[in-house]
């Protein structure tokens, strides 16, 4: 099984609210960053570049939250000064966070 069959079999594996929200989300990063490669990260649908992971999410019911994270880690490069956030919360996925993934995954594949 390649990178994008194991991420979409693990999108597809989550409940709602989180499985919708993680389709979306796997689509915006496709697009926003095509030479990432999709694949699985201590079981999460995660992205990677030169066989680093960049940026993944898991849904909320993984650790019974109430809400689907976004993270990125070291390799991600989203410095701003010294300190950033690299884990995002998301209850809904609305246009305004589209766009802000969009920014935060360009940004991060610098």
């Amino acid at each position: 099984m390649d990178g994008e069959d194991a991420v979409l079999e693990k999108i597809n594996a989550m409940v709602e609210p989180y499985q919708t929200m993680a389709k979306k989300i796997h689509k915006i990063i496709r697009t926003a960053a095509p030479e990432l490669l999709p694949r699985t990260w201590y079981g999460m649908p995660a992205y990677s570049k030169n066989s680093k992971v960049l940026c993944f999410f898991r849904s909320g019911d993984k650790f019974k939250e109430r809400y689907m994270t976004l993270g990125f880690n070291e390799s991600a490069h989203l410095d701003e000064g010294n300190m950033w956030p690299v884990a995002f919360a998301l209850t809904e996925l609305t246009s305004s966070e589209e766009k802000r993934i969009v920014d935060l995954v360009k940004k991060a594949v610098k």
